[in-house]
């Protein structure tokens, strides 16, 4: 008897740190996604994301022609196909440059409220404090403080034609307005 209770301590012990860690490879707070935090280098990828994919995408930097330089991007597949982040260095072709920001592209990354990918509108504006919205000519933006992120809506969610100049303000984003990205920023 006293070794089937010792038996199923170790069980529920190991399944306790298995979903505490696995929470935690999903969670979004300001200043983190993941295991990603503002002091994450790039060459730190490869150990953090081991069992996953890394797709680099590498700009020309200072070295290259084109004055519409791009950033670096590395993107992060799950084993399977899944699109899980794409990650932009501060310094472009800089493997110990740290992290400027985190597109998030699968919804089990969440915030302690529940924000994730598949939020609507209602949700976003529930669960946080939005601080500002800037337009451009396809999406509104929203800017949210409290996780350094912002968060898009394509401006045909909000009823509005694509690239119109239009304002957006809080009051004209429908609940159901669905995100078109979700980004944290590391600065």
């Amino acid at each position: 008897m006293m070794k089937k209770s010792v038996l199923f301590i170790c069980v529920m012990s190991l399944a306790l740190l298995y979903s505490c860690g696995n929470s935690e490879r999903f969670e979004i707070k300001k200043g983190k996604v993941g295991h990603l935090t503002p002091e994450t280098s790039i060459n730190e990828l490869n150990l953090i994301f081991k069992t996953d994919s890394i797709v680099t995408n590498l700009s020309e930097g200072s070295l290259g022609d084109n004055y519409f330089q791009d950033d670096d991007e590395y993107l992060i597949y799950e084993k399977g196909g899944k699109h899980l982040l794409t990650i932009v260095p501060k310094e472009q072709l800089d493997s110990t440059s740290t992290i400027k920001s985190v597109q998030i592209f699968d919804n089990r990354f969440k915030t302690d409220k529940g924000l994730n990918l598949n939020s609507k509108f209602a949700e976003i504006n529930l669960s946080s404090n939005i601080d500002k919205i800037e337009s451009s000519f396809s999406s509104a933006t929203l800017f949210i403080d409290e996780l350094n992120a912002t968060i898009s809506i394509d401006k045909e969610e909000l009823g509005l034609k694509a690239f119109s100049s239009q304002q957006v303000t809080i009051d004209q984003i429908p609940d159901l307005a669905k995100m078109k990205s979700f980004i944290v920023w590391f600065n």
